[in-house]
């Protein structure tokens, strides 16, 4: 269902409407934890470090998706507040255009530089081959995956957070169900989870494809949109680029990371997966909300409805609070049940790995949530300068305190650099969305639609 988020108390919308997006983020992470759980359990240790090895370069792909899915989300949904439908579905088909060519030059790179990026990242020998099998099949599903992502974008944009969450929970349940058949029934190992993932991602963006076209039909406009504009696409990459940037840092910074892990052996890789893979549950959780916020905040800016954006930051810090108290009291209190989902016997290194993280890092999830619903305004209002500002200072800090502290505190200094690179971003975050709320966010809307 469309939904027009310009009407309406501010506090009731953004619930109703952040609630599915939630769910949607719910699945998605389960059934990318499934994964890991699979291979720890039903292959071995080597086979959930394998996945994680590859995970780095898997979310930098992943985070030029989000960031394309951002770009196009934004300038939408300013359009459909502004009741500029001709516009709109042009910048809908040129994201579909400009965003497909992009995944099909992705997947050649990924293709051609696998190896070299694995050896990048110091892969252990005994998990190499493995890796590179997970990687290969991941990186020939980056058309669905750009599919997906741009659809449920444009659902998004369009007020619809109900319709990605069908789409989610029917890709879920059958990528475990196909992760079932595929590795503990045929035996098929670490490539029977990876073409369990490419089949559900598939079957999924093309069913969410073919249901927003027929959505758009019926959108009716007073004149024929052309397929293509150039001012559209610079428009949207003024929002794009800088999110596929920031995305894309973020992972950039998560590979020398995980470059640094590798060098502590097999059985650190496969705790630190483990407890990688539960907080970023959390975090893409945190971020999701941030995200109907974006949505929420470029609404009302198209509408030049500015004083409901300040009522939709509280309203999202409020529903933040209730998302961050039970993974923290999950994570921290029950470290070992979760770290023991993964793996059925660990070694004594790779559950202290993963037990360390998370209470070393769970505590500050308040902290990051701040960030997180701040940037969610920052990106709907189009001030992206501000919002790559806070997010590069955390990535930043947090990459090169990783490598000095690794030095003196071995992997406890690496699980140290998350909380102080999440404190700074959250402060400057928060301090750019005052300044934004200062000025009524005029000056951060410079987006000309």
């Amino acid at each position: 269902m469309i939904t027009d988020m310009t009407q309406g108390s501010p506090s009731q919308t953004l619930w109703k409407f952040s609630l599915p997006m939630l769910l949607s983020t719910i699945f998605q992470q389960l059934y990318n934890i499934a994964d890991s759980i699979i291979a720890g359990r039903y292959i071995n240790e080597n086979a959930l470090a394998a996945t994680g090895a590859s995970y780095p370069i898997t979310m930098l792909f992943m985070a030029v998706a989000l960031g394309c899915n951002i770009g196009c989300c934004v300038v939408i949904s300013q359009l459909f507040g502004a009741k500029k439908y001709n516009k709109m579905k042009t910048a809908i088909s040129t994201s579909f255009i400009t965003f497909t060519v992009l995944s099909l030059t992705l997947t050649v790179i990924g293709l051609v530089f696998c190896n070299p990026m694995l050896r990048l990242l110091n892969t252990p020998n005994e998990i190499f081959k493995a890796s590179g099998i997970y990687l290969r099949i991941y990186v020939l599903g980056l058309v669905f995956l750009f599919l997906y992502n741009i659809s449920t974008g444009i659902f998004t944009a369009l007020g619809d957070s109900k319709t990605p969450l069908y789409f989610l929970i029917a890709s879920s349940l059958s990528n475990i169900l196909l992760d079932i058949i595929f590795v503990v029934i045929f035996k098929g190992g670490i490539a029977g989870i990876a073409w369990a993932t490419f089949l559900a991602q598939g079957i999924s963006s093309i069913l969410a494809f073919t249901t927003l076209n027929c959505r758009l039909r019926k959108l009716k406009t007073d004149a024929s949109s052309p397929l293509f504009s150039t001012q559209m696409l610079h428009s949207i990459t003024l929002i794009a680029l800088p999110s596929i940037l920031q995305q894309s840092f973020i992972s950039v910074g998560n590979l020398f990371i995980q470059g640094l892990i590798n060098s502590f052996g097999a059985s650190t890789i496969a705790g630190y997966c483990a407890a990688i893979k539960l907080n970023t549950f959390a975090i893409t959780s945190f971020t999701t909300l941030g995200n109907g916020l974006s949505s929420f905040t470029a609404q009302n800016i198209g509408a030049k409805k500015l004083g409901r954006v300040q009522k939709g930051f509280k309203a999202g810090m409020l529903l933040a609070l209730c998302v961050v108290i039970p993974f923290f009291m999950t994570y921290f209190f029950l470290n070992t049940k979760m770290i023991g989902l993964f793996i059925e016997t660990p070694t004594a290194e790779a559950l202290l790995t993963g037990k360390q993280f998370l209470m070393i890092v769970t505590p500050f999830y308040v902290v990051i949530s701040v960030k997180l619903i701040a940037d969610g305004v920052l990106r709907g209002a189009g001030a992206m300068k501000a919002f790559m500002i806070s997010t590069f200072s955390d990535l930043i800090l947090r990459v090169a305190i990783s490598y000095i502290l690794a030095h003196f505190l071995g992997a406890i200094g690496i699980w140290l650099s998350w909380p102080i690179g999440w404190s700074i971003g959250s402060i400057l975050s928060y301090y750019f969305y005052r300044q934004g709320m200062a000025h009524q966010l005029v000056r951060l809307n410079f987006i000309n639609l």
